[in-house]
């Protein structure tokens, strides 16, 4: 057994540390179930290694139909949980979450005589909750991602709190204890990484069914999060790639600390792409294609208790590949909606929603949400009071980092000469690289940087479907 690995299983017998803001606190003190009844909710944050950071809580909603619930007769309330309203609550939640944050955990706040059992309605909860939100995620797990997910019980009437933890990787893994500290702006000088990056899918489609379209769109945007993955990442003009620390000779003090922006860029390497054409070259006949086209801007937070560079770009990948995917997600969901799913996708092109952003209370940080193109601001902030439960003024909804141009579409008959990775364009950063080493390489990165004068163009889709 190696040093890593005992250190490792020691930080596992010992218990996982969350620190958590001042203001999940005061959220939590704040929650009172009906009588008869109990909350629950989500925890959201950023884990490390070392230790995890807890920034928000948001009770889960009522939904439309049921409104406040009430007790039934002979029947526990934790038998009343509506789990899948739970998870789907955090999968959307999750959306709305920029990169280096994730759904940690859930939270039940019961009365007193109903302690003794929520431990195996959260267990219950918790790996529901992350089978559901991590199903289409398209970024693979480094052997350091934490797969520890945190519950946390509340007395309705002590207010004592029960921290435990599960490995959502072992389905059979048993509960361990956790510590709970709260402390004073756990995130208020966390760096925030921001990206804007040029996206260009082109992905076949070989089939008019619906579930023949979701294959064939995971497919393509999978080859491209590799892609993405694999990318090089200069974080304030610095190469990152090693374990270096992010910010060099930083003092922590929280009272004078102000939060940093520091300007990511990524470049997708052509190379291997082109040399994998020429080894796995397939003609394929396309019922039609999806193209994504456009610029997404991207934001990432990370910790900062000494981070690593790696770690940085890791987040920032992270939220590239969640806000394109996402996007096409919610779009598809949009068409089956609109068009019906038995008429399978039209000829046209329209607009993915723009992501706009919003500041959270307290912490500072900012939350995310996808507005399509016949929406406003009303609308996001009706959206953040459902889904996070907090009122944001519409004033400080921020619409203005990607715009609403839209590109072109062109369909007709086609047979495709195509192979594994290209149905994928490439993704570029706005900027050119001022490192001569990645000058030097750059006849190797897809796309041209996009001259500063120009505006952000919104991700847009064209859609060319062929009639049979």
């Amino acid at each position: 057994m190696d040093l890593q690995t005992s250190v490792h299983d020691l930080r596992g017998r010992m218990g996982r540390s969350y620190f958590v803001d001042e203001a999940v606190e005061q959220y939590l003190g704040g929650l009172q179930p009906a009588p008869g009844s109990c909350v629950t909710g989500l925890l959201a944050g950023q884990s490390s290694p070392q230790r995890d950071f807890v920034v928000l809580a948001v009770q889960t909603p009522y939904r439309e139909s049921e409104g406040q619930p009430k007790a039934s007769r002979g029947v526990s309330p934790l038998d009343d949980i509506d789990v899948e309203w739970v998870t789907e609550h955090a999968k959307q939640v999750s959306r709305m979450l920029p990169g280096g944050l994730c759904i940690l955990g859930l939270f039940l706040v019961t009365p007193p005589e109903l302690a003794k059992d929520a431990q195996n309605s959260l267990k219950r909860l918790i790996f529901a909750m992350e089978k559901y939100i991590t199903k289409g995620r398209l970024w693979e797990l480094s052997e350091e991602d934490v797969t520890d997910r945190v519950t946390l019980h509340i007395c309705s009437k002590t207010k004592k709190t029960v921290c435990k933890t599960f490995d959502v990787k072992d389905p059979k893994s048993s509960a361990k204890p956790a510590d709970w500290k709260y402390q004073t702006g756990v995130s208020s000088s966390w760096p925030m990484l921001t990206c804007s990056v040029e996206v260009d899918l082109l992905i076949p489609l070989t089939g008019s069914s619906s579930d023949n379209t979701d294959k064939c769109m995971k497919d393509g945007l999978g080859r491209w999060a590799k892609q993405i993955e694999a990318a090089y990442c200069l974080i304030n003009g610095r190469q990152a790639l090693d374990d270096s620390e992010l910010i060099s000779g930083q003092k922590k003090n929280l009272k004078t600390a102000h939060r940093q922006t520091l300007p990511a860029r990524i470049f997708v390497s052509d190379e291997q792409s082109e040399l994998d054409e020429r080894s796995s070259a397939l003609v394929r006949v396309c019922s039609g294609s999806i193209r994504v086209r456009g610029v997404v801007h991207c934001r990432a937070y990370i910790h900062n208790n000494k981070p690593k560079a790696r770690h940085a770009a890791q987040a920032i990948k992270r939220d590239i590949i969640n806000t394109v995917c996402s996007r096409v997600e919610m779009f598809l969901e949009d068409l089956l909606i609109n068009e019906g799913s038995h008429k399978g996708l039209c000829s046209g092109q329209q607009a993915l929603p723009r992501r706009v952003f919003a500041p959270m209370p307290i912490s500072g940080l900012s939350v995310c949400d996808y507005m399509f193109p016949d929406e406003s601001t009303a609308d996001v902030a009706e959206r953040l009071k459902e889904m996070l439960d907090c009122e944001t003024p519409e004033e400080d909804i921020d619409t203005s980092l990607e715009s609403k141009q839209l590109f072109s579409a062109v369909s007709g008959s086609e047979t495709t000469d195509s192979h594994s990775d290209d149905s994928t364009k490439h993704a570029t950063s706005e900027v050119q690289a001022e490192n001569p080493k990645i000058q030097k390489a750059s006849q190797y990165y897809a796309g041209v940087a996009v001259a500063a004068g120009i505006a952000l163009l919104a991700t847009a889709t064209s859609l060319l479907y062929l009639n049979e």
